[in-house]
């Protein structure tokens, strides 16, 4: 395996290009809040915490750049940021952030959906990759029971969610769009690599790395700020 070298600069296209349909809240999923705070804003400061990302290419909506800046500005100053548009499909946006993507080893590509990943996840998988594996996906197990559309019972043992971000070797993830036809019906970016021959390494996800999609998914989403601001608060009578 080419693998990404140790010292190499980390970049993340973070996808934020989706209409959001399902979740039918009037705007791009990636601009609906959650306390207040837009999803994409909540996914690039999960980013910033891991303290591995040096780059950040985020791709949204066309006519939407201005604002994301304006979002972002307090979370990425410390980065090298860059805003685009994306395309058609997520592939298409996804190529049009790898495109301005410059002087990395190791690329990650972050669904703004997934806004509540946590820091540990995203180093968990630059670590895989600097470790020599040129695809890596985090991901959990399958708890409920499952059927094929035959009806028999699939081991889900053997199964797991896969969630993002994925981590790649930037030349294997080139490679994998430049010759897109290859991975027809890839779901995901690792798949798209897969389908030139290279194999994807598992690495551990996170429940909290759940894919915001329904508004239901929401209500779980608000829940969840709320406990983890529970959890930071000092307890009563301890020092701040």
């Amino acid at each position: 395996m080419a693998g990404a070298g140790g010292g190499s600069p980390v970049a993340c296209v973070l996808v934020a290009a989706g209409a959001g349909v399902r979740l039918a809240a009037g705007r791009p999923k990636a601009f609906v809040t959650v306390g207040d705070v837009a999803l994409l804003v909540h996914a690039a400061r999960g980013l910033a915490a891991a303290r591995v990302v040096d780059r950040l290419v985020v791709v949204v909506p066309v006519g939407l750049e201005g604002e994301t800046r304006q979002l972002l500005r307090d979370v990425t100053g410390a980065w090298s940021c860059a805003v685009v548009a994306g395309g058609a499909t997520r592939q298409a946006s996804v190529a049009a952030g790898l495109a301005v993507v410059e002087d990395a080893g190791v690329v990650l590509v972050h669904d703004a959906a997934r806004a509540f990943t946590p820091p540990e996840v995203v180093a968990r998988v630059v670590a895989a990759v600097r470790a020599g594996h040129d695809a890596v996906v985090p991901a959990v197990a399958v708890h409920d029971t499952l059927r094929d559309v035959t009806g028999a019972v699939v081991d889900r043992s053997r199964l797991r969610a896969v969630q993002t971000p994925q981590g790649f070797s930037v030349d294997v993830l080139r490679r994998a769009h430049a010759v897109p036809a290859a991975g027809r019906g890839a779901t995901d970016d690792a798949g798209l690599v897969e389908a030139t021959g290279v194999l994807v390494r598992v690495v551990d996800g996170h429940g909290e790395s759940f894919k915001v999609t329904t508004p239901l998914d929401l209500v779980l989403a608000a829940a969840l700020l709320v406990s983890r601001a529970d959890v930071a608060a000092p307890l009563p009578g301890t020092p701040s």
